[in-house]
């Protein structure tokens, strides 16, 4: 007895018909007809009564039948669980990345996770944090790592990688590198260098602005951190940044943390479902390179 005469017996018995069943299982009739012979002489005793049209169950069928089918299931679930553990070394699983974003420890967790199922095919996206949010939710992205505002976008489950506040970032020289405290007010009277509209970082920085129904001179935007550093290092407005973006440039400007902005900027892991191994398995490499 195996499983594929199991698969034919459960077959024909519920479509009551041998033509039907051998389509339902893919093979030509007379070969189903021919496993469930087998099976019959291996149980010694007949599954079917086969004197009429419709094809009907005997006693001892419909005594074999609900263990048939608990039989197909346990298998199944056996194939489930192998799959939960070697099929994520099948298929893709789809990544976003805020634009601009260089947190290497995410880069680790790919590494790794490439390293322990190589034949899994990565894909990595970058586009605004609106957007990659989105991805998630319509199943376009598996996961993605985006900015937000105070709290993770509703919805989905969320690992937050950095939280923390804004900082108004200046050369040596600038009116505001001396000052002791740096309010919103005191930025708008220059211009301002920032992330652009979408990202995590902007949406603090403009939901503060309107709070005080301060309009901002947006000189100029860029999507990495370094750029506008370099742009407000060379005098051409006030970089906003988080607070570890602005340490990598201590060396040449001044930062000062943007004291009537409370609410902090957050970089956070988002993703709709962990039922998918691949993306229960690249959490266990994120939650262990950003430990």
């Amino acid at each position: 007895m195996d499983l594929r005469q199991l698969e034919y017996f459960v077959a024909v018995a519920e479509e009551r018909n041998f033509t039907r069943a051998a389509e339902r299982v893919h093979i030509s009739q007379s070969g189903v007809s021919a496993q469930i012979r087998q099976l019959e002489r291996e149980l010694g005793a007949e599954l079917f009564d086969r004197s009429a049209r419709t094809v009907t169950l005997t006693v001892a069928g419909k005594a074999a039948l609900e263990h048939a089918r608990a039989t197909l299931a346990a298998a199944g679930a056996v194939g489930r669980a192998v799959d939960e553990v070697t099929g994520l070394v099948r298929g893709r699983l789809t990544v976003g990345m805020v634009i601009g974003c260089t947190l290497t420890p995410l880069f680790d967790a790919l590494a790794a996770f490439h390293e322990e199922h190589p034949s899994v095919e990565i894909l990595l996206l970058e586009d605004s944090s609106d957007r990659l949010v989105e991805g998630v939710r319509n199943g376009a992205l598996d996961l993605a790592l985006v900015g937000a505002a105070a709290t993770t976008p509703d919805g989905l489950d969320a690992l937050t990688i950095v939280s923390e506040r804004l900082v108004a970032a200046v050369p040596a020289g600038h009116p505001l590198a001396e000052r002791r405290r740096v309010t919103l007010p005191d930025l708008m009277g220059h211009p301002i260098v920032c992330m652009p509209t979408g990202t995590g970082l902007r949406t603090v920085f403009d939901e503060a602005c309107a709070a005080q129904g301060l309009r901002p001179a947006i000189a100029l935007q860029a999507s990495a951190a370094d750029a506008i550093a370099d742009l407000a290092a060379r005098g051409l407005g006030v970089a906003v940044l988080s607070e570890s973006m602005a340490v990598n440039h201590r060396d040449r400007l001044t930062a000062h943390t943007i004291a009537d902005v409370e609410t902090p900027a957050l970089l956070a892991l988002v993703w709709k479902s962990a039922h998918q191994p691949a993306v229960r398995e690249l959490l266990v490499h994120s939650r262990r390179a950003f430990a």
